[in-house]
């Protein structure tokens, strides 16, 4: 039943804000809130907000540290981008997570508008997939407001948890929806929301199952690389990846390749072996290719509370490529049973990994698994959960 049916007048937005946990011109364009603004740009015009930042850099972070102010600086001075029809990149200028709270919030909410006015959006619906959004919702007047909380951001590492939290608690309570991709986070938090449903990650599934089958199409920077390889896709953090899992699984499999493809934040040296190649980030239309060029892919992720509130959208795009996976366990596997090799030690873990260049075993079961989970199905699930809460877009679909 929609709002028109039960007697509730219907609220219509002109377009989406929606306050980005990434930085459209330097992370992987894979994420949740990055695809789900791509699918509903079909609609409405959105405004995608890059990360305005939930922790203040430390320069104890090193090279990191320059490395992500330089970043950061090259991606205001763009302003703002209409990257495609209808979609929008906007790069306000904001102070550091938590300095000079109320000038801030000012200025980040007159540059919003600003930005806004010229994407065409008079009435928005306000998405919050940073957290620290939640301080200007209100002054941006918001048709409807949605919360995607895809991950426990709180337990973000060098965050001040009891700020973000505040965050967190305001959101559930004031957003019309709030959105879960990890249905075990989910069942923990769905009774502190206003409005909660579950609609988790898609996968651009014809270009992962095309890699799959035509693996000759491999980068070539892999090719000279023998095999066995194994390989991960995806940022190399503190905070989710498991270094010294890695290191040791790596030493027990002197035989095989590992091949890691993303950005690195560990420190210098973390992983000298002979038998470890770090490429680097690649953008995400070659993710494909790096992932079907793996004789195996892997997920060694740390067993603390950001991962056990995870749902990793690289665990659909695996089984659209069809190579054997082994993971670290967590929750949202369960969902997967029978689909992935799941180990939690190094010793496990590397039998594991021979045990799947031995038996790879059928991909298509992988496959039928997750063929129906495209992103434009999560976008079309997105709308009908809109319009149950009496939100609907108020422009036609665009061809």
């Amino acid at each position: 039943m929609n709002a028109s049916e039960a007697g509730s007048p219907t609220r219509r937005f002109d377009g989406i804000i929606c306050f980005g946990g990434e930085d459209w011109w330097y992370h992987n364009r894979g994420h949740y809130d990055m695809q789900m603004m791509r699918e509903l740009s079909k609609r409405v015009p959105v405004l995608y907000v890059n990360s305005i930042g939930m922790r203040v850099p430390s320069v104890g972070e090193g090279a990191m540290f320059a490395r992500r102010v330089l970043r950061k600086l090259k991606s205001l001075k763009r302003g703002l981008v209409r990257v495609r029809d209808g979609f929008w990149v906007a790069s306000p200028l904001v102070a550091p997570a938590g300095v000079g709270a109320g000038l801030n919030r000012a200025a980040l909410a007159a540059q919003v508008r600003m930005f806004a006015r010229r994407a065409g959006i008079t009435r928005p619906l306000v998405w919050v997939a940073c957290p620290p959004g939640a301080e200007v919702v209100e002054k941006l007047a918001p048709v409807g407001v949605v919360y995607q909380r895809t991950d426990r951001f709180e337990a973000f590492h060098g965050v001040n948890p009891a700020r973000i939290k505040g965050f967190d608690t305001y959101l559930k309570d004031r957003a019309d929806l709030t959105l879960f991709c990890s249905s075990w986070l989910m069942g923990q938090e769905q009774d502190g929301c206003r409005s909660a449903e579950f609609i988790d990650h898609g996968c651009d599934y014809e270009a992962f199952v095309a890699a799959g089958l035509h693996p000759g199409s491999e980068p070539e920077d892999v090719r000279p690389i023998a095999r066995p390889r194994i390989g991960f896709v995806g940022g190399i953090d503190s905070h989710t990846f498991d270094p010294a899992l890695f290191v040791e699984v790596a030493r027990r499999l002197p035989d095989a390749q590992f091949v890691l493809v993303g950005t690195c934040s560990l420190p210098e040296g973390w992983a000298d072996l002979p038998n470890v190649r770090l490429l680097g980030k690649r953008d995400y239309e070659q993710v494909p290719g790096y992932m079907a060029a793996a004789d195996v892919l892997i997920m060694p992720w740390n067993q603390n509370e950001w991962i056990q509130a995870c749902n990793p959208v690289k665990l659909k795009e695996y089984l659209a490529v069809g190579r054997p996976i082994v993971s670290t366990p967590f929750p949202e596997l369960s969902r997967f049973d029978g689909l992935v090799r799941v180990a939690a030690d190094p010793e496990s873990y590397s039998d594991a990994i021979r045990s799947a260049l031995a038996e790879p075993g059928d991909p298509e079961p992988g496959r039928r698994r997750v063929s129906s989970e495209t992103w434009a199905s999560k976008g079309e699930l997105a709308l009908r959960a809109l319009s149950r809460r009496g939100l609907e877009p108020m422009t036609p679909e665009r061809p």
